[in-house]
């Protein structure tokens, strides 16, 4: 398991979900605010990884390759939603590693966490999503968890 090894700035947890690019735009705009950098933390496994472009049908991609279409899966999202040149520093942490450890690992080095949370509509919605609930738990700093219908 890959650790996030960061020193102060707000991070913030990235994935394809609605819930996640309203949590990087609200940590872009809280790391403005601060005048710091924003760490984006993208945690995956080969069940989460967007599937290598170049790996042919039938083969089972390296490691490396599944890294590689994280890595710029996150970097087309960040682009997309801060522009190519963002208005903060961004560094992008991404890890093999499930979800719940790598924000944590991110939270002992952050000013501030940011999570997006995965409502489920009615009472349902009321309650935290897992990872945001063992986030809020455990972190080391303080948490801003964010629906995606705010």
């Amino acid at each position: 398991m890959q650790r996030v090894e960061i020193d102060g700035g707000v991070a913030v947890g990235v994935d394809s979900s609605a819930s996640s690019v309203r949590a990087l735009l609200l940590a872009a705009e809280e790391a403005k605010r601060r005048e710091t950098v924003l760490h984006v933390v993208r945690a995956w496994s080969m069940r989460t990884a967007p599937r290598p472009e170049e790996c042919p049908p039938g083969t089972v991609p390296s490691t490396e390759q599944y890294q590689q279409a994280v890595i710029a899966d996150t970097q087309r999202i960040v682009d997309s939603k801060l522009g190519s040149e963002p208005q903060v520093p961004v560094e992008l942490h991404i890890v093999h590693s499930p979800s719940p450890q790598a924000l944590l690992s991110a939270s002992r080095g952050a000013d501030l966490l940011v999570v997006g949370h995965r409502g489920r509509g009615g009472f349902a919605g009321l309650m935290l999503g897992s990872v945001a609930e063992q986030v809020v738990r455990h972190a080391a700093c303080p948490v801003l968890v964010v629906r995606p219908n705010i």
